[in-house]
């Protein structure tokens, strides 16, 4: 695993920072997942899908990974580069005594079951704990999101709660599991 100028690389994927010249494969790829992403996402104004917003996001990306605030890649596997099947973002990084952030991620619906975000996932994961040196991770997820639930379990994410009604998601008020990793090597 490498990461270089915003890119990480692991065994099958290209993890990238990407600025506005990706804005294509960005809209295409929410474009393509669009009904599979809206029952885990916030509801989505049919502008969210246009190239101009997205532009706008992926700039505001940048801006708060450069604060300091976020840090956020998008996935590509090395078998077919130029498509994007994915995003994790570490959002909400705060620091002082916390060093914590809130973790999201999706993933293209034809990429599910074949590993892709739990490698993806951990490769974030060593980022935030050598290069970013955060603490803390926490990942909160819908109780029957059972596959986003297998990935953090099976890189050692821990049940610490259950926030009720906690994210307003697809229109819904869902209950979620606070998911917590934690940097042992800051302890």
């Amino acid at each position: 695993m490498e990461c270089k100028r915003g890119s990480i690389e692991s065994e099958r994927l290209y993890l990238r920072v990407l600025a506005g010249d990706a804005v294509k494969e960005v809209v295409a790829y929410l474009r393509r997942n669009q009904t599979f992403l809206a029952r885990w996402e916030a509801t989505r104004s049919p502008e969210f899908f246009t190239y101009e917003y997205q532009f706008y996001q992926l700039a505001n990306e940048l801006e708060q990974i450069e604060a300091g605030n976020m840090f956020k890649v998008w996935l590509f596997r090395k078998v077919e580069p130029e498509q994007v099947i994915g995003s994790i973002a570490l959002n909400n990084i705060i620091r002082g005594c916390f060093h914590s952030c809130h973790v999201g991620y999706r993933l293209d619906q034809a990429m599910l079951n074949q590993g892709y975000m739990t490698e993806g996932l951990r490769a974030v994961i060593n980022t935030a704990f050598t290069e970013l040196a955060l603490h803390r991770l926490e990942a909160n997820i819908i109780p029957s999101n059972h596959a986003s639930m297998r990935v953090v379990e099976k890189l050692g994410f821990y049940a610490e709660g259950l926030a009720l009604k906690y994210l307003c998601i697809n229109g819904r008020w869902e209950d979620h599991v606070h998911m917590v990793l934690r940097n042992s090597a800051m302890e």
